[in-house]
């Protein structure tokens, strides 16, 4: 009986540990480096936790969200934005590709930047042509590239 309140008892710490430790902010860079982009709501890591069973993905994902509110990401636009891929591995994403062949033109501060083993990722600017955030893309579909730069890109004619 001692064992398998010893055993409940560690499967509760293990199961609440991650999550009280997940009120530590990681930087941009950390975040970046760990796949997640700073743009996501922790309500989107809440969703994300019912998919993925991995403890600490979702603890990283905690550690780069920002707190839903009025007042969130999506009040956030940008003056432009660079949407930076590897030529050579363009194959890969097709999606991209559909966007950069078929919807680019329709955003003409977006620009399309080669850089070699790049992975895709949008480059958001600021009014002053300078990087603010890093978003990759690897996974998203053509139409998601599409409705984020309507959403969060400025209009040319509001520049």
């Amino acid at each position: 009986m001692e064992l398998l309140v010893c055993i409940c008892t560690v499967a509760l710490l293990i199961a609440v540990v991650p999550l009280g430790s997940a009120k530590d902010q990681l930087s941009s860079r950390e975040c970046e480096d760990l796949g997640f982009s700073g743009l996501a709501l922790c309500s989107d890591c809440n969703a994300f936790a019912e998919y993925v069973k991995d403890q600490d993905l979702v603890s990283d994902c905690l550690k780069c969200c920002t707190e839903d509110s009025d007042d969130s990401m999506s009040k956030v636009s940008y003056s432009g934005a660079v949407l930076e891929v590897c030529m050579r591995k363009l194959v890969f994403y097709p999606e991209v590709v559909g966007f950069i062949e078929e919807e680019k033109d329709r955003f003409p501060s977006v620009k399309v930047q080669y850089i070699f083993n790049s992975p895709p990722k949008l480059i958001m600017l600021d009014d002053a042509g300078q990087h603010k955030e890093t978003i990759r893309i690897d996974n998203w579909k053509r139409e998601h590239i599409l409705q984020f730069l309507l959403e969060k890109v400025k209009p040319a004619s509001a520049i």
